[in-house]
Parts: C-alpha cells; sequence; structure tokens
C-alpha cells in the first residue's frame, strides 16, 4: 500500500479568518437620503392635514349676537401627529445608518 499523493494546493484552513464582507456604505448613504427626503415629505403632509382639522363656525343670531365656535376634526388632526411621528423615526433611522457609515472600519 502507498500514501496518497501529496496536493499541490493546501487545504483550506478552517481556522482562517473569514473574509471581510463587501461594504455596504454607498447603500446605507442612499438609503439615509431617502429616508431623509420621505420624512421631508411627512412634515409636508403634516402641515397640509392640520389645518383641515379646524374649522370655524360662526352663528349670528336675531338680536345681532354672534356665537363663534371651533370644530376639531380628529381624523385630519391624527393623520397630522401620524405624519410627525414617522417623519421622527424616519430622521432617527437615518442618523443611525450614517453614523454606522462613519463609524464604520475602512
Amino acid at each position: 500500500m502507498s500514501a496518497p499523493p501529496i496536493a499541490d494546493e493546501p487545504a483550506a484552513d478552517l481556522f482562517a479568518p473569514a473574509r471581510r464582507p463587501r461594504s455596504r456604505r454607498p447603500l446605507r448613504v442612499l438609503l439615509a437620503v431617502a429616508e431623509l427626503l420621505a420624512a421631508g415629505f411627512a412634515v409636508w403632509g403634516a402641515f397640509w392635514c392640520w389645518p383641515r382639522g379646524i374649522a370655524t363656525i360662526t352663528l349670528v343670531l336675531e338680536d345681532g349676537t354672534q356665537l363663534v365656535s371651533t370644530r376639531y376634526f380628529g381624523n385630519w388632526m391624527a393623520a397630522a401627529i401620524g405624519l410627525c411621528v414617522l417623519a421622527g423615526l424616519l430622521v432617527l433611522d437615518a442618523v443611525r445608518h450614517l453614523t454606522k457609515v462613519i463609524r464604520a472600519p475602512s
């Protein structure tokens, strides 16, 4: 019986450090910019929704007395508040992505 021939290439080292994954910096920066743009649109939408949630009603009585009341529509107010919350979360996530880009080793 003879020994198996020695291979020219060394076997893969199981304890060798793994290769670094490809850099995701451009993707993270692009995602952060997209989230900041979406946050801007959400704030614009909140400013658009808020005035639609307020209605001023003036009632003039027979003796000339004016009764002014303000009616608030909860659906528009809730939409404006929800859009502001969404904008805040998008800005926080964009900051998270940008800090990962800045702090990542090159």
